[in-house]
């Protein structure tokens, strides 16, 4: 079985509750024995998917597949093209240099549904969004880049794994379904 999940902002991607304040994945209704095929911080959005088995995982997660993840950041800040040129080329981190990857500025605001909370809003700081898209997921890693280059991250939200996009599975914010043989295919794996 796999399921895609919209994981909705401020939700732990993890079963157990460590703090009494914690929302979990616990409180959506997963059947029994799924588990997340990665992860989404508690502060990003998205497309997240689970399983019960665990074939998923290394096609998923193994960094020599490269799968490609693509998020959507809204970031602070007018994007250069050289915070652009330098996303695409890997960006020094402390522990270590991202591979390259694919970074544009998507030239609209992508329809999304309003993030509760919303964003920060600063009257005379504007932001944009950028579409990036990475084969590697270390931790906070597109967050870490953005910031890296000059523009930190405000709303982070995960539009695809492989060639499954979000926008295509009819879902909202904390909804979730098994994904159809045609859909897992779309994975690439």
């Amino acid at each position: 079985m796999l399921l895609a999940f919209y994981k909705p902002f401020d939700v732990l991607s993890q079963f157990t509750q460590e703090h009494p304040s914690h929302r979990t994945l616990a409180e959506f209704g997963f059947p029994p024995h799924v588990y997340p095929i990665g992860r989404l911080d508690r502060d990003s959005e998205g497309l997240l998917l689970l399983s019960d088995e665990a074939k998923w995982n290394d096609r998923l997660l193994n960094p020599r597949h490269s799968h490609p993840r693509t998020y959507h950041a809204q970031v602070e800040g007018e994007v250069s093209d050289e915070a652009l040129r330098k996303l695409r080329s890997g960006v020094d981190l402390k522990e270590f240099r991202t591979l390259p990857c694919r970074a544009a500025l998507l030239e609209a605001e992508p329809a999304h549904p309003p993030r509760n909370p919303p964003i920060r809003f600063r009257q005379n700081i504007p932001t944009n969004w950028i579409e990036l898209t990475l084969t590697e997921g270390k931790n906070r890693q597109a967050r870490r880049m953005t910031a890296a280059v000059g523009f930190p991250t405000l709303r982070l939200v995960r539009v695809s794994i492989g060639g499954l996009k979000l926008a295509n599975l009819g879902l909202v914010p904390g909804q979730w379904r098994e994904l159809t043989r045609t859909e897992q295919q779309t994975l690439g794996v």
